[in-house]
């Protein structure tokens, strides 16, 4: 478990933690001489339970604000500090607000220096101290009064972090590793090291893992988790990792970076989130203000772009954009602090609700609808709800990334919701089965009309029944929705047109009649076909308007285009594929050159060169260098 102490300054933070622990946080020489906090302390102490506590000691001047955030974000609950002599100050306040933006929820107050006020002070401020919780989620806490130079109370206070210690759940350890980084640091003998709070997952020695945002991969060469080498880290617990990897090299580790999973492994620039504007502050946050943002241990300058282009009220929410100066790792529901510009107060905060929304077209319906699906709070549900939102698909890899889902996660999730899964250019989508049937069902109406437009034509091609669809469709999607019609026999292939079954293209009387002329000066037994310039003679036409009609009957499947002024009969065609495998049988590893079929076929050279360039196009065979290979059988 990991407590973090906040409050103002000068209220006895570090003092407590030493007396609770037996360790002095205070470790740089400036803060021994100044007597103040400035970075984040540690320490660690089995408070009765067999388990090791780990304490972090944030700074309470309202100049390292910044650096508190950075200490709290994560942790299990908080160890708030009151001074008996001053009672609640200004930071105070701003720390009691950053931990309830945060979800702090679980927490014991120590009200400090008691030996230097009456009883009555005590009581006073005990009770200022429970009027101050009671708006937030840290309300109905125990007061704890305590002195850490006498001792006095000091022991109650540990019985009381027990106590909340066996109420805090466990963590779950689900999803990928992140680990917020808070200080990174050479170690003689050991290299690079990296300390943080450990948010989701677990990561195991000599595991591969990533550096986030800018990073590379890199090595998990040793492990101290909760001050202890140890072979695993987990959430809950303060963890040290000592690195070791080529990514090393990439990029600087700073604190506010992430050491992550593989499917974790990402960052970006701007993010939807619920916003909320804390009651005290004195006007609207209006659109486009500029902001620090604060999540885990990063703070990253930016803007706050309201999704409806209005001011969000005081002491109210809602749902925001934000536009980041740099890149920044988070998934959904990482808990946000937004400060002022100066980053000299604390203006409020929120939750992340999608990490990775689409670069344009933040106001369109569609995609408000698919960001108050990521608002459920369960995965399944969430899943369901953006399938029946998400006409055109659910990426379903860019889904499991924004709830931080392992690739294993994700796989258990799309068995059990069960949608239909294509690849769409190289990225997994995701359907409801009723959409996908809807889009099958769109099909075959689209390719009648098409038919009835063009009764000369064998089929149409995806391009055409397009332009009959009710709704636009990606040209990739509307050529799988047509593969599983052809499986299921419900439309059929005619060369590289589609058709429904039965239909029958029927030529004009004029077409008719000139392909009987046609067809007898192509259906030569010994495959030398004229080309077009040559048949236009015999038939006494302009060779323009023999090609369009030879075009036409492509559409219709009567004839093959093999090149631009050469066409044969699909019977022509299947006697050359035979005679492919024949001469490629005969010869090693299925090699033959272009003499080898021209002797074969007995046709021309010109003839073979294209007919054999035909067959490249249609992966039946691969030309490498002056040779040609055999890919697969011929259907």
């Amino acid at each position: 478990m990991i407590i973090a102490t906040a409050g103002h300054v000068d209220h006895g933070k570090t003092l407590l933690v030493k007396a609770l622990t037996g360790v002095d946080t205070d470790r740089l020489p400036e803060e021994k001489s100044r007597g103040l906090t400035i970075d984040l302390g540690f320490a660690y102490r089995d408070l009765g339970d067999g388990a090791i506590t780990g304490f972090i000691d944030v700074p309470g001047h309202e100049r390292f604000i910044r650096t508190m955030v950075a200490g709290v974000s994560g942790i299990d609950m908080v160890l708030f500090i009151i001074a008996a002599d001053d009672g609640p100050m200004p930071q105070t306040a701003e720390h009691l607000a950053i931990l309830d933006l945060l979800g702090v929820s679980s927490g014991v107050v120590a009200l400090t220096k008691i030996d230097r006020v009456s009883e009555v002070r005590v009581a006073e401020v005990e009770a200022q101290c429970h009027a101050l919780l009671a708006p937030t989620a840290l309300r109905g806490s125990a007061v704890i009064p305590v002195s850490a130079l006498t001792g006095a109370g000091v022991e109650a206070l540990r019985s009381a972090l027990l106590e909340h210690a066996r109420g805090v759940a466990p963590r779950d350890q689900s999803g990928n590793f992140r680990l917020a980084i808070d200080r990174s640091f050479l170690l003689k003998g050991a290299g690079r090291v990296v300390t943080g709070t450990v948010f989701s997952g677990r990561v195991q020695l000599n595991e591969s893992v990533f550096h986030v945002p800018g990073g590379g991969e890199l090595r998990v060469r040793g492990i101290h988790a909760q001050n202890r080498e140890a072979a695993a880290a987990a959430p809950g617990e303060r963890c040290a990792l000592n690195l070791s990897g080529a990514g090393l090299r990439d990029a600087e580790l700073h604190r506010g970076d992430w050491i992550v999973g593989p499917d974790a492994a990402f960052s970006s620039r701007r993010l939807d989130a619920e916003i909320r504007v804390l009651a005290s502050e004195d006007r609207m946050l209006a659109n486009r203000t500029p902001v620090h943002v604060h999540i885990g241990a990063a703070d990253v300058t930016g803007r706050v772009v309201t999704l409806d282009g209005r001011a969000v009220p005081v002491g109210e929410s809602a749902p925001a954009q934000l536009l980041l100066d740099r890149e920044i790792h988070c998934v959904r529901g990482d808990s946000i602090v937004l400060r002022d510009q100066s980053a000299r107060r604390t203006i409020g905060g929120g939750v992340v609700i999608d990490p990775l929304p689409d670069i344009r077209g933040r106001r369109r319906a569609e995609r408000l609808a698919y960001l108050e699906s990521m608002r459920a709070p369960e995965i399944g549900a969430a899943l369901q709800s953006a399938l029946a939102s998400q006409p055109r698909g659910v990426d379903l890899v860019r889904f499991a990334r924004s709830w931080n889902l392992t690739s294993d996660e994700l796989d258990q999730l799309l068995a059990q919701q069960a949608p239909v899964v294509v690849d769409l250019d190289g990225r997994a989508s995701g359907f409801a089965p009723a959409r996908w049937q809807e889009m099958l069902s769109w099909l075959p109406p689209a390719l009648q009309a098409c038919h009835e437009d063009a009764p000369d034509r064998a089929g149409a091609n995806l391009a055409d029944m397009a332009r009959k669809l009710p709704e636009r469709v990606a040209p990739a999607l509307l050529s799988m929705l047509a593969d599983e019609l052809i499986a299921s026999a419900q439309i059929e292939r005619a060369g590289a047109a589609l058709r429904l079954p039965g239909h029958s293209a029927r030529r004009s009387a004029a077409d008719e009649a000139l392909w009987r002329r046609v067809e007898k000066l192509l259906d030569v037994s010994d495959l030398k076909v004229p080309v077009v310039h040559d048949l236009a003679e015999p038939l006494r036409m302009n060779v323009k308007l023999l090609d369009a009609f030879l075009q036409r009957s492509v559409q219709r499947g009567d004839v093959v285009r093999i090149s631009d002024k050469r066409y044969y009969l699909p019977a022509a065609v299947e006697r050359m594929q035979a005679m492919v495998l024949e001469v490629a049988r005969g010869r090693p590893d299925g090699v033959f050159s272009v003499a080898d079929f021209r002797d074969h076929s007995g046709m021309g050279r010109n003839a073979v060169v294209e007919v054999l360039e035909y067959f490249d196009r249609l992966g039946l065979t691969r030309r490498e260098g002056q040779v040609r290979k055999l890919l697969r059988m011929a259907h």
